[in-house]
């Protein structure tokens, strides 16, 4: 009997359950081979003094396509290579558990592991096969902005949360004669926000691909409020920021997890066109984490149930170093050092901006 570890790491995402029950599923179904093992909060559970793992069977993966999160859980602190740990006058440091990681992988008697993850769990899975790990990657990010695969699962649904907040806010805008800004995530790429925008009908969108000019933009907001009454929706991406401007955010106080946290770019451009002389009345919603939770949307349980399947043929095909992807409506795989090769931001030729320009989106520019 083989055993499989499979673990999810980042922030939690719609289709993370079913990518797990597809794993346990198909393994199933190839003759009951395999045991499948969940690491509670990615690697933290395997590298704990007594493992935190627990089996993944038929009982434990049923129903759960449906279900948000993870059953597993997910940490962004569990970077074995970078793990935090804290010294004994009380000051955070990091250190390297990739080989204590791998020694316990062969204590407990595993295999090979499923990593679960977007961009930066990825590159970690990468580090870990090229120490000899054997490792295979599954897509996992409400961003998409992983430029191997042509969707990720979470994705679509996030896109339709915010979609139907969105619809809530253009009927208030309206009522009020005010100018609704909604921020969305979406990290360093604008996909959210975009497809949000068109499918919403907003007069604005801000991505961090096209940084804005506030001139551009009040004056799209004065030209609708010209005959003294109007309203004007306007999309905005956590990483968008105007012309000689930067990104709005923090660093991470958490210890292990320095990145810079996105958020706040929607009161900053509130306060921008106050500050012009706008007279019209603005308000600011922060959808945050809203965009991760909940049930997945059909399309994200198939395409995260597909992903699953494929990561255990990877895995019995002796595929380390991939990563699952889709492409041209095709389940395939790809070496997980392409994937974190290049970042997926919106191109600049890509037909939804066409789209939302022609109409009569502006990008603020």
């Amino acid at each position: 009997m083989k055993k499989i570890l499979v673990g999810t790491g980042g922030g939690d995402c719609p289709g993370l359950n079913a990518v797990i029950r597809g794993i346990v599923k198909a393994a199933k179904s190839d003759g009951g081979h395999y045991e499948i093992w969940g690491s509670i909060e990615a690697f933290n559970g395997i590298l704990k003094d007594e493992p935190d793992l627990v089996l993944l069977d038929n009982a434990a993966v049923g129903g759960i396509h449906v279900k948000g999160g993870t059953i597993i859980k997910t940490t962004n602190r569990g970077n074995p290579l970078s793990f935090p740990t804290q010294d004994a006058d009380g000051n955070w440091t990091t250190i390297d558990r990739s080989e204590e990681l791998m020694g316990k992988m062969k204590a407990n008697g595993f295999d090979a592991v499923i990593n679960i993850g977007g961009d930066g769990s990825q590159k970690i899975s990468l580090s870990l096969f090229e120490k000899g790990m054997n490792i295979v990657g599954v897509p996992k990010t409400i961003d998409n902005d992983l430029s191997a695969t042509d969707l990720t699962f979470g994705f679509t649904t996030a896109v339709q949360i915010a979609s139907d907040c969105f619809d809530k806010l253009v009927t208030t805008a309206s009522s009020h004669n005010r100018v609704m800004i909604m921020e969305v995530m979406g990290r360093d790429a604008g996909w959210i926000a975009l497809h949000t925008a068109i499918s919403g009908g907003a007069e604005i969108c801000l991505i961090p691909e096209i940084p804005y000019d506030l001139d551009t933009v009040v004056g799209i907001i004065n030209s609708r409020y010209k005959k003294g009454k109007g309203f004007v929706n306007i999309v905005i991406a956590e990483g968008a920021m105007p012309k000689d401007g930067e990104v709005v955010g923090s660093t991470a106080k958490d210890a292990g997890d320095k990145h810079i946290k996105l958020g706040g770019v929607g009161n900053a451009l509130r306060s921008q066109i106050e500050e012009s002389g706008c007279e019209a009345q603005v308000r600011t919603t922060i959808l945050g984490h809203i965009q991760r939770g909940g049930t997945p949307m059909a399309f994200d349980r198939i395409l995260a149930s597909a992903m699953g399947v494929k990561a255990f043929d990877l895995v019995k095909n002796g595929q380390f170093g991939e990563m699952v992807a889709l492409q041209n409506n095709e389940i395939t795989s790809v070496k997980i050092a392409d994937a974190v090769k290049d970042y997926n931001h919106v191109n600049l030729d890509h037909y939804l901006l066409k789209t939302a320009r022609a109409l009569g989106i502006s990008f603020g520019d």
